[in-house]
């Protein structure tokens, strides 16, 4: 595993190099909790589980769940056994965590206000959600389909889902502008070409799902110029532009801190 001092853990062992969008969720994810008092934290979804590792740093207690045999591979790899790992929900989170992280998850799930109930009776009464997810259904493209994705979400629509599931949304933001969008149309290419060579059918979403989190073959070969001096002047640019635009609706996903409101011990009916 290398660390580097702008764009933190990758692991080119396992062929696993973060990617632009990656780097641009995890700044403005770590510049959320920079004030934030470590506790009990649970990742959803953790992929590669290098957050996992740099929030484990920072004196966070973490623990995470993901179901991809694959990402679980490369997550228990890069934790080396200090964050435990769990491929399915525990019986004794209910209002355990302080913390929950969901990153581009929910939109993998097709009955998400369910998933966002179950969540919600994780957290403690007054702990904190920082969950992404991808925005504009105009934006959808081949790379939606091939990750398996339900839906892209509106700021509203995310609101309303959240609101109904009993928390208490503190702030909304967009991430990505202008890298994330400047790409996006290169990364659908890429994946309808993929979609086209497997003749992809709904049967594959399984696949996609378990792959999407840690399948950065494209983005392996690319670090290295990210890593060069032009590349980091760039992607400084990028950080900056992204913290400017961060409140209005340009950017390619929502990124939403959310709490559960002191007093509710269950989520709502």
């Amino acid at each position: 595993m290398e660390y580097h001092p702008l764009y933190g853990p990758s692991v080119p062992e396992k062929g696993w190099g973060p990617a632009p969008s990656f780097l641009l969720r995890r700044d403005r994810v770590l510049r959320l909790l920079a004030d934030s008092h470590p506790g009990l934290l649970l990742e959803i979804g953790c992929g590669a589980g290098t957050l996992l590792h740099e929030l484990s740093r920072r004196g966070f207690d973490c623990a995470a769940m993901e179901t991809s045999t694959a990402a679980l591979e490369i997550a228990n790899y890069v934790n080396s056994g200090e964050v435990t790992i769990h491929s399915v929900p525990q019986p004794d989170w209910k209002g355990k965590f302080d913390y929950i992280l969901s990153f581009e998850v929910l939109e993998h799930i097709e009955d998400d206000r369910n998933a966002l109930a179950l969540w919600y009776s994780w957290l403690k009464p007054g702990g904190t959600m920082i969950l992404s997810v991808p925005a504009h259904m105009k934006k959808w493209t081949a790379s939606d389909v091939w990750a398996g994705h339900y839906r892209r979400y509106e700021r509203q629509q995310l609101a309303d889902l959240l609101t109904a599931s009993g928390f208490a949304i503190e702030s909304t933001e967009t991430y990505g502008f202008p890298l994330s969008n400047a790409l996006l149309p290169l990364r659908a290419r890429v994946h309808a070409r993929d979609l086209a060579r497997r003749d992809a059918l709904a049967s594959d979403r399984a696949r996609n799902n378990d792959m999407s989190g840690v399948e950065r073959s494209a983005e392996s070969r690319l670090y290295p110029l990210l890593k060069s001096f032009p590349g980091v002047i760039a992607m400084r640019l990028a950080l900056f532009l992204q913290d400017m635009s961060a409140k209005k609706d340009w950017g390619t996903g929502y990124l939403l801190l959310a709490s559960k409101p002191h007093g509710q011990a269950t989520q709502p009916e």
